[in-house]
């Protein structure tokens, strides 16, 4: 009589290797994730903090504009406009004290700005502010023709490169032609974003 066929038994312990396999697996795809998503994140904060900051500049190109104008045919078109401080042009007829970086101090507080200067552009709804200040390169107040080449700074021409030995200069070169001034712009929009935007320049011509 024959025996009835029995099944082969299951081998017994199994470590579970493939499973132990897979999880890591796993482990190691939702680390790529997550790194992806967080580089993701990154890009698009830096995409927007460039673009804050280039509306940033635009805002403070615009506020240059104005200060060319001002020059050109506003309060400070005269030969003798500029002499004097004029505070409400945030105009300074005196070289002003900078920082390491060149900044104005007086551009770095509320308290000192609103010293030597009325005005600024405000917009409440994008929530961006516009500060600046003009500064001629002088050591005082006063005419240019009185404080001279030692009190100012001027803008040479190009006909003033001829040439020669150094000892002949202050006698073959012209006179000093045009004063320098200095336009530092701050704006400070969303974000806690800032730019600082400085130019120097002479008075345009009329």
């Amino acid at each position: 009589m024959s025996k009835p066929h029995r099944p082969p038994s299951v081998r017994q312990g199994q470590q579970g290797v493939v499973l132990l396999l897979c999880l890591i697996i796993l482990v190691v795809l939702l680390a790529g994730g997550v790194a992806v998503m967080r580089s993701m994140n990154a890009s698009l904060v830096s995409a927007g903090n460039l673009a804050f900051k280039r509306d940033l500049v635009n805002r403070g190109e615009l506020a240059a504009a104005d200060v060319m104008t001002l020059f050109k045919t506003g309060t400070l078109a005269g030969a003798s406009a500029d002499i004097n401080n004029v505070k409400a042009e945030n105009y300074s007829a005196t070289r002003l004290d900078t920082n390491d970086r060149g900044i104005p101090v007086a551009l770095l507080t509320t308290t000192a700005y609103e010293a030597i200067a009325d005005k600024k552009i405000e917009n409440t709804t994008d929530k961006v502010t516009v500060r600046y200040i003009i500064d001629r390169m002088c050591n005082a107040v006063g005419a240019p023709s009185t404080l001279g080449p030692k009190g100012c700074v001027y803008a040479p021409l190009t006909t003033q490169v001829t040439g020669g030995s150094s000892q002949r200069a202050k006698d073959d070169l012209p006179p000093p032609s045009t004063l320098i001034y200095r336009l530092t712009i701050r704006v400070d929009g969303p974000r806690d974003t800032q730019v600082f935007l400085q130019s120097s320049f002479t008075k345009p011509d009329l």
